[in-house]
């Protein structure tokens, strides 16, 4: 019965590969089959036998959530690996950077009041989230 494989298969395509997702598959798909061949045997049809069994098996997110947590999480393909060290680097430069750019305008256009302090104090935040973010992740 392909349309219980297909559906069970959908339910389980988040879930990393390990022997306890193969067997837990297994074991839904032929509780399913057994349960639309008794259906069929009380007079329905195949359609609506596997939509019934289906729709009467019910949630699996209990499941899911066991079988996620015994397996360790497989990194999927598309996903990037964050390199925290240069984005600290990126922030300590890009921070530099802008402190002199303001630095360099209150220079030139009101030397006696040093208000450069005060965006200086929100710059620094930048680079003091990406070293907790560093620290952190070395951590784990």
């Amino acid at each position: 019965m392909i349309t219980i494989k297909d559906y069970v298969e959908g339910l389980f395509k988040d879930i990393p590969e390990s022997k306890e997702k193969e067997s837990v598959k297994t074991e839904i798909i032929l509780n399913l089959e057994e349960k639309v061949q008794d259906l069929m045997d009380s007079g329905k049809s195949e359609e609506d036998a596997i939509n019934k069994s289906i729709v009467e098996f019910g949630d699996v997110s209990e499941i899911k959530r066991e079988l996620q947590g015994s397996a360790s999480p497989a990194p999927k393909k598309n996903e990037k690996k964050i390199n925290y060290k240069n984005n600290l680097w990126f922030s300590i430069w890009g921070s530099a950077l802008i402190i002199g750019f303001l630095f360099f305008i209150n220079y030139t256009t009101s030397w006696g009041h040093p208000w450069f302090v005060y965006p200086t104090f929100a710059v620094l935040w930048w680079p003091l989230a990406m070293v907790f973010a560093w620290l952190n992740h070395r951590k784990n």
